[in-house]
């Protein structure tokens, strides 16, 4: 209850600007908060709030900086910066990017201009405040964090980050497997409209986007994605924190996973139950946060030389619920796997119409579906399914035997006699055959009880595109990461069909999907556990 009443006086204070330390004692640690315009690349102007340490002696102090989230003004780290400031002694420069609210310039989407700004914004606090020279950090949430990576891969002053719901790959975020990402995409424009002012790249982005050209929207986001500047993040090495949710409808998490495999810098890898932001917003606020505590003790780690116990490398907690669980890196989180061939209809009598995921190859079956016509299994809704999981537990579910067999393929594995956690990536492989040259499937992986209710585990979109209607071609389906704790008694169920409200489907509705498994090449599941 202290820590909570010094957070909320904090946050109060640095909102309205002023100096607070203690009456009785000069030399007692404060902060000061200024609000002032920077002159960012080509000298547009940057809103920023600056915020310094007083009681502390003259400096120098180590530097924050934070780019602020997509479509936000720098007052979205009002919190989080007073408390850093007044507890750990940093200067913080918060500063709104380019485009957005009381900034200058149009919205570049983390393009080169972003990146300059950030370097200039660095300049100018050093010129300007007692920041020390040596000793700088770079942090932020979604958009600032994508901006903080691509500026350590830049910019080797940059000496620790810490990176929350950021991206890696931004045209896997908003295309995974040449499937759009539509809710994600009309949140983000609309945002831009709200708050800001679309660039040239943007406003084509949008352009492409509204007329179905995807490929070419996503043609300007490889120099916009740190998953291309792995080189020169290793060369730079400065020390990386990542924290992302399972959830997120923005950013999945695969891609973090997968490049964070790649750094071969100092680094840590959160990942937890929620969506997009909502697991450090409140943190951001200047209440307690687990991440912003997280990220404070990373700083403290790597800009002060504090002893802080960093814990290890990979820290995960369950998407529906538990404590945090610890791994030496990524790959070790799996420990073990439950693998399944695809059966046939009718092998498993529980459920009409659905099949068996068996343990012995199940070869020589056909099945088809209609394409086109939605069914009651999906991915939920855009961030609200996901807070609603990260805060209340509450997944995204389906009755199973409700999900039509006519427009979906669906098969049960048997009741797991013990709980077992899923943990990591799991992996489909199958055999289909589409009538129409374009074809959208989504694979959901779902916790199902005995009375056929199912708890969304992770899922995946694939868009078929240009192939030959009606020949077979194989599919390899990399599904989300996921750490789910499934009890004893409940069973896993697998369904495919071809339309989901959070992307966009270019299955054409006449057309039929048909799933086989020939006998040189099984259908299978392999589901990690840990």
């Amino acid at each position: 209850m202290r820590r909570l009443a010094t957070a909320l006086l904090v946050m109060a204070i640095s909102v309205f600007g002023v100096c607070v330390a203690a009456p009785s004692a000069a030399a007692a640690p404060g902060f000061t908060v200024r609000d002032t315009t920077i002159p960012g690349d080509g000298g547009t102007p940057l809103r920023a709030r600056v915020v310094q340490p007083t009681g502390r002696g003259a400096g120098p102090f180590p530097l924050l900086v934070l780019p602020t989230p997509w479509g936000t003004p720098n007052l979205a780290y009002v919190g989080a910066a007073a408390r850093l400031a007044y507890e750990s002694g940093y200067v913080v420069v918060a500063y709104t990017d380019r485009g957005f609210f009381g900034s200058g310039g149009q919205i570049e989407v983390a393009g080169p201009q972003d990146i300059a700004d950030a370097r200039q914004v660095i300049d100018w606090a050093l010129r300007n405040t007692p920041a020390d020279e040596h000793r700088i950090g770079m942090a932020g949430m979604s958009y600032g964090a994508g901006i903080s990576l691509l500026t350590a891969a830049a910019d080797r002053r940059v000496r620790a980050v810490a990176a929350m719901s950021g991206w890696a790959d931004l045209g896997r975020s908003i295309y995974p497997n040449q499937t759009v990402n539509r809710q994600g995409v009309e949140v983000l424009l609309d945002l831009a409209h709200l708050t800001g002012r679309p660039g040239a790249d943007l406003r084509r982005m949008e352009a492409d986007y509204h007329s179905d050209n995807t490929p070419d929207a996503v043609s300007l986001t490889p120099q916009r994605s740190v998953a291309t500047k792995v080189a020169a993040l290793n060369a730079n090495r400065p020390a990386v924190l990542m924290a992302n949710a399972f959830e997120d409808s923005f950013f999945a998490p695969s891609q973090m996973t997968d490049f964070f495999g790649r750094l071969t810098v100092p680094k840590q890898l959160m990942l937890s139950p929620g969506d997009h932001v909502s697991q450090e917003l409140f943190g951001a606020a200047g209440l307690p946060n687990e991440i912003w505590d997280a990220v404070a003790n990373w700083f403290d780690h790597y800009l002060r030389g504090l002893p802080t116990d960093l814990g290890a490398p990979v820290k995960i907690r369950s998407a529906d619920g538990g404590g945090w669980r610890s791994f030496p890196d990524w790959a070790s989180a799996s420990t073990g796997a439950l693998g399944y061939y695809l059966g046939g209809p009718g092998t498993a009598a529980r459920v009409p119409d659905t099949a068996a995921l068996t343990t012995r190859p199940a070869t020589g079956w056909r099945q088809r579906i209609d394409a086109g016509r939605d069914t009651t299994a999906d991915s939920g809704t855009a961030f609200i399914s996901g807070v609603l999981q990260g805060w209340l537990n509450r997944p995204v579910g389906v009755w199973t035997p409700g999900v039509n067999r006519a427009d979906a393929a669906v098969w049960a594995g048997p009741a797991l006699a013990t709980g077992t956690t899923v943990l990591g990536v799991p992996r489909l492989h199958l055999t289909v055959t589409p009538s129409a040259p374009t074809t959208s499937l989504f694979a959901y992986l779902y916790d199902v009880d005995a009375a056929g209710q199912g708890a969304l585990i992770s899922h995946q979109p694939v868009t078929l595109r240009d192939v030959t209607p009606n020949r077979p071609r194989m599919v390899d389906l990399v599904l989300e990461p996921i750490s789910w704790d499934v009890p004893a008694g409940h069973h896993l169920e697998l369904v495919v069909d071809t339309v989901d409200p959070r992307y966009r489907s270019a299955s054409r509705p006449g057309s039929t999907v048909t799933f086989g498994s020939p006998e040189n090449d099984p259908a299978w599941l392999r589901v990690p556990t840990g």
